[in-house]
């Protein structure tokens, strides 16, 4: 019996971040006023700029230990903020850890970022070579590969173009056909492929199942929990920074959907696993029925209402604000989405206070069963809040058709109005 070697052996990985608050009661000083005093008094000065500072300590990650054996593929799941990115960047070598250690066996290539490791003012061609060459291939042997990269990308076109005119789509495409195409031992790969477009993302997932069964290691983050389950051997969950559970894929993704559950409930100005600037954040929101009475959830061919209460920070007036709602299945697949930039457009101008945006649904037409919700705000194209899940409701059976008879999930996700007729 063969014994599977670790590719990856983690042991107490700890990574600390100090965060600065500054509380001087001057919120604002000239930068001649700055250099004048520096000038004129260091040493006070010094002490000025600290005395009123606190400083907290952040553990993004902590005491965490794991092994992943040649050719197997691990997945890492975790709401925002458990330490997935931080965990990823720790083994690519991108990030130094506080403590503990983490020893990969073999070459290690990382698709953590758009354009991570390409250099903008090169083509498409002399990127392929250079991140060949940082992952210690010969040329001759990436020339021999060449061709199949450029395939597989689909950028042949752009090939001699500098990579800074790509978009983020074609970025994605080449950085990955590199990483995977070099026959790295170790392929690290984060939820930027999320950024690709349907087609290339399953060519993705099936080009990383080739390289676990060539006998490679593949660490793979995804909020995509199908995926994750019909992909992965073993899976981690990770919350705040620490390893919660690791195990078959099935019972740990179920763990990971009644972990995350009690978001729903916790007030959403209270959460702090979101991201964006805070100029607007998202306060509350409230599941109506169609006469305006609070629910928890709906039944399937009932008028449906999202009250989304969202507060102001800013104080003031913004203009050019995008809204989106995700609704995704108790399994993270995304079932559909509801944004503003489909209906109406961009609120062109909101209060300069606190506000309500009501979304109503006709009808709706989901498959019975359980759901979760994403929040998403942009102010002027700029990400201001991200809530991931922000809440969940339940979807009951109800006679759409008024014939008694409602489709199963095993017909899909959405019920369709539809009629028959002999012609």
């Amino acid at each position: 019996m063969s014994v599977i070697q670790p590719r990856v052996v983690v042991e107490g990985l700890g990574k600390r971040y100090r965060l600065q608050h500054r509380h001087d009661r001057h919120t604002y000083t000239a930068l001649r006023d700055v250099l004048t005093d520096a000038i004129r008094s260091p040493l006070s000065w010094l002490r000025s700029t600290t005395a009123n500072v606190d400083v907290e300590e952040f553990w993004a990650l902590k005491d965490v230990s794991f092994e992943v054996g040649e050719g197997e593929v691990l997945g890492i799941v975790g709401r925002n903020g458990a330490g997935k990115s931080t965990l990823l960047k720790v083994l690519s070598r991108i990030t130094e850890p506080t403590e503990g250690r983490a020893v990969m066996h073999g070459g290690v290539a990382s698709l953590l970022e758009v354009g991570t490791g390409f250099h903008p003012e090169l083509t498409g061609r002399d990127n392929i070579f250079l991140n060949g060459s940082i992952l210690g291939m010969p040329r001759a042997d990436i020339a021999r590969k060449f061709d199949e990269i450029v395939a597989f990308a689909g950028v042949d076109r752009f090939l001699d173009t500098p990579v800074k005119r790509y978009s983020s789509g074609m970025y994605v495409r080449l950085a990955f056909a590199v990483a995977a195409h070099l026959e790295p031992d170790i392929l690290i790969v984060d939820e930027v492929l999320a950024v690709g477009d349907a087609e290339f993302q399953q060519k993705c997932l099936g080009k990383m199942g080739e390289v676990a069964r060539s006998g490679r290691t593949v660490l793979f983050v995804s909020h995509h929990l199908a995926t994750v389950e019909n992909l992965c051997h073993r899976v981690m969950l990770l919350d705040r920074g620490r390893v919660k559970l690791i195990g078959e894929p099935g019972e740990v993704i179920a763990a990971y959907v009644n972990h995350a559950a009690p978001a729903s409930v916790t007030p959403l100005l209270d959460r702090t696993d979101r991201e964006g600037s805070g100029v607007l954040r998202f306060a509350e929101v409230r599941l109506l029925a169609d006469d305006g009475h609070a629910v928890q959830g709906f039944v399937v061919g009932d008028d449906a209402i999202f009250d989304i209460q969202i507060r102001n920070l800013a104080g003031q007036a913004h203009r050019s604000v995008h809204v989106s709602i995700g609704i995704n299945s108790a399994m993270g697949q995304r079932v559909t989405t509801w944004s503003t930039s489909y209906a109406g457009g961009d609120l062109p101008v909101t209060p300069a206070s606190d506000f309500v945006l009501r979304v109503r649904l006709p009808r709706i037409a989901l498959i019975p069963g359980s759901y979760t919700y994403n929040l998403f705000a942009t102010v002027g194209g700029d990400v201001a809040d991200w809530l991931l899940p922000a809440g969940a409701f339940e979807v009951g059976a109800g006679d759409y058709f008024g014939s008694g008879q409602l489709p199963g999930t095993r017909d899909g996700t959405f019920i369709s109005d539809h009629s028959f007729q002999l012609t």
